[in-house]
């Protein structure tokens, strides 16, 4: 029997109040409340395209700015994915995808490495696209990165619109994701490693 893939992360700080509920088999079932409209709506790309129930509820100062809500719902949600992958058995370990909307292409690669790195090339066109500064979306998947513990390439290849740009990022994040955390039948339950363990 395969054990659940869930996790219930809390994040409480001085600027910040986050609760992260996922489950890593689910069926793209979302809900979202962080304050921030365009991240609530990125968010739900995660979900859905990466077929993972997710429940992100966040307060945070956003009287300053939406940074520290940005990036700490980034790193309760890696904190959160990690937890639930638990030792890695089975899955793919690797993830990639391109997404396109309209004139925008991004590619997104990812490792279940353990070691947590991100390389991001992503020149947006636009500093805000609505009440979200663009450049919280390197601060929302460096926190990922760093606590899911995976290596992280993301690559805007084209795109003349901010929220275009944006979109395909973060679907094909969630497509890669959900190709390096599908189980593989052929793997036996092994961990995908020559060193036995990720």
């Amino acid at each position: 029997m395969t054990p659940t893939r869930t996790a219930e992360v809390s994040r409480n700080t001085a600027e910040t109040r986050i609760t992260v509920r996922v489950d890593l088999d689910g069926s793209g079932q979302g809900r979202f409340a962080t304050g921030i409209g365009f991240f609530d709506h990125m968010l739900d790309q995660i979900a859905r395209h990466g077929l993972i129930d997710l429940d992100i509820q966040a307060q945070g100062d956003l009287h300053i700015d939406g940074h520290h809500t940005v990036e700490d719902v980034g790193i309760t949600l890696g904190q959160a994915v990690y937890q639930a992958v638990g030792n890695k058995q089975g899955i793919r370990r690797y993830g990639h995808a391109y997404v396109p909307l309209d004139e925008a292409l991004s590619r997104v690669v990812i490792d279940f490495s353990g070691r947590p790195g991100l390389v991001m090339n992503v020149p947006f066109r636009s500093g805000m696209i609505g009440t979200f500064d663009s450049q919280l979306a390197h601060e929302f998947f460096q926190g990922f990165a760093n606590h899911a513990f995976v290596t992280l390439h993301i690559d805007n290849l084209r795109g003349e619109n901010a929220h275009h740009q944006c979109e395909t990022v973060f679907k094909a994040f969630a497509r890669a994701l959900r190709m390096a955390l599908e189980l593989d039948s052929r793997s036996a339950g092994a961990v995908p490693s020559t060193k036995g363990s990720l």
